[in-house]
This record gives C-alpha cells, sequence and structure tokens, in this order.
C-alpha cells in the first residue's frame, strides 16, 4: 500500500458533497497542491482592478464590488437535507424571499430609468397604451409582470438598464 499523500485520490463522494460535483473527476493531492499554487485569487485585484490571475506581480489590492440587489430569505433547515439528498429537486421551493420594498429593483433602477423618456417615444419601443405607460410613470400602476419584463428589456436594448 503506497502511503504517499501524491498517490492518494481525492473524492468528492468522501466529503459528502452533493451529486453534481461528484461527477468531476478525481485527484490526486499533488494534482490539488499544483492547481493551488497557480489559483487566482478572488478577493485581490491587480493594479488596473481586475482579478488577479497567474501571470499576476506586485503589490495585489482588495477587489472593489458593487451590490446589485439584497434579497432577504428564510431557509428551512429542516429541508435543506432534502435537497442535498435528491429528494427535492428546487432549492428555491425551500426559500421564502422577504423582500425590501426600499431596494426594490423596480423602484430603485427600472422606473428612473423610464422617467427619462418620453411617453412616445416609450410607446413606440414597447407597443403599449399610452394610458397604461402614463400611470406607471406616475407610480400610480404597477404593471403586469410579463409588462414589467418588456418594459426592462426595452431599457436593456437602448442600453439604459
Amino acid at each position: 500500500m503506497d502511503r504517499s499523500i501524491h498517490r492518494k485520490a481525492v473524492s468528492n463522494f468522501d466529503r459528502g458533497f452533493s451529486r453534481e460535483s461528484v461527477r468531476r473527476t478525481s485527484q490526486t493531492y499533488g494534482d490539488v497542491l499544483r492547481e493551488y499554487a497557480f489559483h487566482p485569487g478572488s478577493k485581490s485585484a491587480d493594479t488596473r482592478g481586475k482579478p488577479s490571475g497567474k501571470q499576476t506581480v506586485g503589490l495585489l489590492q482588495r477587489r472593489h464590488i458593487q451590490v446589485g440587489q439584497v434579497i432577504y430569505i428564510g431557509k428551512e433547515s429542516n429541508r435543506l437535507e432534502e435537497i442535498e439528498s435528491g429528494t427535492i429537486h428546487s432549492a428555491q421551493s425551500v426559500y421564502t424571499e422577504y423582500p425590501d420594498p426600499r431596494r426594490d429593483e423596480w423602484q430603485t433602477k427600472v422606473l428612473p430609468a423610464l422617467r427619462k423618456f418620453p411617453v412616445g417615444v416609450l410607446i413606440r419601443l414597447s407597443n403599449k397604451s399610452r394610458s397604461m405607460l402614463r400611470r406607471t410613470l406616475a407610480g400610480h400602476s404597477r404593471p403586469r409582470v410579463r409588462n414589467q419584463v418588456l418594459l426592462k428589456s426595452v431599457l436593456r436594448k437602448i442600453g439604459m438598464l
């Protein structure tokens, strides 16, 4: 029996990971150590602010992040084991979202971007009625989900989102 750490296979199954990670091929400890020596530093940035990589030299700095959206979720801990075992297929069915109205994407990003355009332009781009767009822009009503998706796609197409 060879006791070298470089010959011992590291199996994700032995560590209790999910089924998806078990499908990966096994590696020796030596393979893992060689890869670690050249792994990119996800927390560090090079002098231009880009993520550091194999060829990065010099003093590294912390990467800056921008938070896109904060979503508060509740996790039913007794159901998480069922997700890992595969009896529940979607993790989303276990989570409960608690939206924060102050951080609502529609109110903070989409509506201010829509208000930068005249109603006539929005009618032409979205093929929606003048009355629906006026109610939306005035904040009197919120469009249906499919119309929200449509208006977001219009804003993305013209580069405003």
